[in-house]
């Protein structure tokens, strides 16, 4: 076994925590958050939206079943929610040296070495955590040897820009038609879609899709300030005045109460969990989610045709918006996620039954 090598994360606040480096050894700078999902690090780490962040995963024990291979299908690879790692670094407890699956191909310090991106492992993440929900979500770098690396806040940044495709890309399936707004879109979304029967046409977060003819409009899920993607909801707001139906997720779901006439606004530490409950409006419904938004719906805003739709059963806070008469709706949670319970795939059938 190789030598432990020292590793800190320091905070904007001066914080300091100290551990030992896995992955790659160059310095790293972001937006401190954290997870806690129990399983799902190699999906984690490459969903676009956490594009600009270092990720402190809760779970006391990662690395234990590796890295799967990068098998594709339709084009999209098999295991992975993107074609690389978006975090900017990783924060754990315990790195487990050891690891075993049957269809583990690499150890999760190998995966993260060849992309770059720095790891620090012998962290208090418990005490890291109760800090960033007291104090809310901080700046922060993951140093070495005393390197000399500015703090960095992503969020000034049009995030959804840089993990968005730059051509619009077809994966054909059956007659029917969704065109998806990418703004960091997660690879199980299209499976989501191509799974029931439809040809997804997949467009940069900017693409005028006005005049397109399609069955039904979907606007992913992204990193950052939604209202950055100011194109986006431009076109969003023309789409309103016609009949199309319209599904946004996570962040979709921010555009479209954005193009709505709607305000959103940053939570203080944000919703990054497998687990966080959702309260339906005017029913006792409670459902499982899995979640990951740093903003989020500033129900009081939404105009008079508008309603809230879903609410978070712990902090109260908007998880769905729809539209009284016209099939327009966004979730703050992705039903195209089973960490486990998939409580919520039901959305997309909704969905599909608006678009016949």
């Amino acid at each position: 076994m190789e030598p432990k090598r020292p590793a800190k994360l320091i905070l904007e606040d001066g914080c300091v925590f100290s551990g030992y480096s896995f992955g790659s050894r160059c310095p790293a700078a972001g937006e401190v958050v954290f997870n806690t999902g129990m399983v799902g690090y190699p999906e984690t780490l490459t969903d676009p939206s956490y594009r600009g962040q270092i990720v402190a995963l809760t779970y006391p024990l990662i690395g234990n079943y590796g890295v799967p291979g990068d098998e594709k299908d339709d084009g999209l690879s098999r295991y992975f929610e993107s074609e690389k790692i978006h975090v900017e670094g990783v924060v754990i407890s315990d790195y487990s040296e050891h690891y075993s699956h049957w269809n583990a191909k690499k150890s999760l310090s190998d995966w993260l070495l060849d992309y770059n991106i720095p790891g620090v492992f012998g962290v208090d993440t418990r005490e890291l955590t109760k800090k960033l929900r007291t104090q809310g979500t901080l700046l922060g770098k993951i140093v070495h040897n005393h390197e000399k690396k500015s703090f960095y806040d992503p969020n000034t940044k049009n995030l959804a820009a840089s993990v968005s495709i730059k051509e619009p890309v077809t994966y054909t399936r059956g007659e029917r038609s969704i065109l998806l707004v990418d703004c960091g879109t997660k690879n199980s979304l299209i499976r989501a879609f191509l799974k029931r029967g439809f040809t997804v046409r997949r467009v940069p977060w900017d693409y005028d899709f006005t005049t397109e003819q399609v069955d039904g409009i979907v606007l992913s899920n992204g990193p950052g300030d939604p209202k950055k993607c100011e194109e986006t909801i431009t076109h969003v707001t023309a789409a309103l005045s016609g009949d199309i139906p319209i599904l946004g997720i996570c962040l979709g779901s921010q555009i479209l109460a954005l193009a709505a006439g709607g305000n959103t606004y940053k939570l203080k530490y944000g919703h990054r969990s497998q687990n966080q409950p959702c309260m339906e409006v005017g029913t006792n419904r409670c459902y499982i989610t899995p979640q990951n938004h740093g903003y989020t719906v500033e129900t009081d805003t939404l105009p008079q045709d508008w309603r809230e739709w879903f609410y978070n059963g712990n902090d109260q806070t908007n998880e769905g918006i729809k539209h009284i008469s016209k099939p327009f709706f966004g979730a703050q949670f992705h039903p195209e996620a089973s960490p486990g319970p998939d409580d919520t795939e039901f959305l997309f059938d909704l969905f599909v039954r608006a678009m016949k």
